[in-house]
């Protein structure tokens, strides 16, 4: 039995899951209607996994994976599968990079073909495996040919703020991370972007020039 929350801001749709999933014997501890309630639901019931829509309230953009994204950092054994109807790759690169690509699953609602298909891949990803829905996958390569594309969303917001001037203690403050971390995401950023000169002034301009030209 796996002990699940469940994020889904329709309440039908989200009824249904739950009577699903409870049919195959597993527990869905806490269903959420928006992305703040799905971190607080995970915080209160340390569920096995995670199942989330892309979009929620209050925006419906990518709420909900931004959160599964800030799960992930926050617990990085923490299983996630994504259910949606939409490809959201801004943030759909950083999920499934999180942790070797281990734990996690994203699949589109239409393309999945029978119930016992959705429990098993739930249970595939429970249990430390990736699920990736085909079409996915060929849409994020699709957008790979652009060489900012290779950046996740975390690296991109440095860039931006990089682009904007702003040292690395300025742009560690403005993420709320640590100076280190943003380090750590400029190294990610030179090796994407094939930047391998040794003067790291030098490197950090031609990263600024190549996201202005993006």
């Amino acid at each position: 039995m796996l002990r699940i929350v469940l994020a889904e801001d329709s309440v039908l749709l989200r009824e249904g899951l739950i009577s699903l999933l409870e049919r195959f014997g597993h527990q869905v501890v806490a269903g959420a209607g928006s992305a703040d309630e799905l971190v607080e639901a995970v915080d209160a019931h340390t569920p096995d996994i995670v199942v989330t829509d892309v979009r929620m309230p209050p925006g419906f953009t990518d709420e909900g994976l931004r959160a599964a994204v800030a799960l992930r950092e926050a617990r990085p054994q923490l299983p996630v599968l994504v259910l949606s109807q939409y490809v959201q790759r801004a943030y759909a690169e950083e999920l499934l990079d999180s942790c070797d690509g281990r734990g996690v699953g994203y699949l589109l609602k239409e393309r999945v073909g029978n119930v016992e298909e959705f429990v098993d891949a739930l249970q595939r990803v429970a249990d430390g495996g990736t699920v990736v829905d085909p079409e996915v996958v060929r849409q994020l390569l699709r957008h790979r040919r652009d060489p900012l594309s290779r950046l996740t969303a975390r690296e991109q917001e440095v860039l931006a703020l990089m682009a904007e001037g702003r040292s690395n203690a300025s742009v560690a403050e403005a993420l709320t991370v640590s100076e280190g971390t943003v380090s750590k995401h400029f190294g990610s950023i030179l090796t994407k972007l094939d930047l391998s000169l040794t003067d790291a002034t030098n490197r950090r301009v031609l990263a600024v020039l190549a996201y202005l030209r993006g």
